[in-house]
């Protein structure tokens, strides 16, 4: 089979030949996966010590897939103060946390210097700390908010202690798909806009596809291109980039979104698989344990996978829609999990520079 001789060649692979893997068996494409893995990353499997914190759950856009936002009327709708986000990190610090990860809904009544405030208070009391912060998708709300451009709105972040950004708001790229289920949002091609600028300030991200409601098998293949493509560019100016691709699991629970078959764990396994070899230029694939639960992530790192993502002590998206992840884990039952299946935990930073192999 041509596909075959093309991932023993390791050849750059196609639109076509994405589609021609999901016909592959699960363990055919474990096998390519997992000695590409290998190859980049040996046995370790990578965490790190982080804490989720989302100030505001108000949100101007109706996302049919989440079920994290509130709106106005509704009584479960919060915005933090400062001193309580600094409640937090104070707390979270003594753990010995080495990344807060900031990501919010669209809130429509906090000003841009809110935002900026809480970056420069934890940069200002913590300079150890790492801040992830603002997907491209609240960077892109900013901008529609306040007549602000996606360069202005980066550099200020950076400048107010902000040291990459996640990967969400990704979604799915194609735009027939995020009509229906993120209307409104960012669009694709300006979410791979931000990304590209962030990387032009030589600074890292994330990379996020939420997979597994509406879209078709041909959708993951042509947002794992675009991705690969804005890496390409990352690459060739030799600044920034992806340091980690992210397939998320479509959460059920508590949302607008009716999807009647869900996908098994051979299928997300797949999807994984694939995202391992079509990604030849990105260094690290996320089974995030909050999306896809803690045990068929390690499974996934036989499958190409090389990290489980963080500690996260407390989560909100996620588990607003059934995912078991509101109080995250521990290092210690990440330590004993990886050992346990074979694998060599290493803590990483969030640019993944070891910290200590276990």
């Amino acid at each position: 089979m041509e596909i075959l001789e093309k991932l023993k060649n390791r050849e750059r692979l196609s639109y076509e030949d994405g589609l021609k893997l999901y016909e592959l068996d699960l363990f055919t494409l474990g096998k390519f996966a997992n000695k590409i893995r290998e190859e980049i990353n040996g046995k370790k499997v990578y965490f790190n010590v982080n804490r989720h914190i989302n100030p505001t759950n108000l949100c101007a856009d109706v996302c049919l897939f989440c079920a994290f936002s509130s709106h106005r009327k509704n009584e479960h709708a919060y915005t933090m103060s400062h001193e309580e986000i600094m409640n937090i990190v104070d707390d979270t610090v003594k753990r010995g946390t080495k990344e807060i990860h900031i990501v919010s809904a669209h809130n429509p009544n906090v000003t841009w210097q809110w935002y900026l405030d809480i970056f420069k208070m934890i940069k200002e009391k913590y300079p150890f700390l790492h801040v992830k912060a603002m997907t491209a998708a609240e960077v892109d709300f900013l901008r529609r908010k306040h007549g602000l451009s996606y360069e202005e709105i980066l550099r200020t972040m950076v400048e107010n202690g902000v040291d990459s950004m996640p990967g969400g708001g990704a979604e799915i790229f194609d735009e027939e798909v995020r009509k229906k289920v993120c209307n409104g949002k960012v669009k694709s091609d300006e979410w791979l806009e931000i990304h590209r600028i962030w990387h032009s300030m030589g600074k890292e991200s994330n990379a996020t596809m939420l997979f597994g409601h509406i879209e078709e098998r041909c959708h993951r293949i042509d947002h794992i291109l675009r991705i690969r493509a804005v890496q390409d560019e990352a690459i060739k100016n030799k600044k920034g980039g992806f340091n980690a691709f992210i397939p998320l699991v479509y959460q059920r629970n508590n949302n607008y979104l009716k999807i009647d078959k869900f996908l098994g764990s051979v299928e997300i396994l797949k999807t994984m698989a694939i995202s391992r070899l079509m990604l030849d230029n990105v260094a690290h694939i996320k089974a995030y344990w909050a999306t896809s639960t803690i045990n068929l992530a390690m499974v996934a790192q036989e499958f190409g996978c090389d990290d489980l993502d963080g500690t996260i002590e407390k989560e909100s998206i996620q588990s607003s829609a059934g995912a078991a992840s509101s109080h995250g884990t521990t290092m210690k039952d990440f330590i004993e999990l990886i050992k346990t299946s074979g694998f060599i935990p290493v803590q990483r930073d969030s640019l993944y520079n070891e910290i200590e192999v276990y």
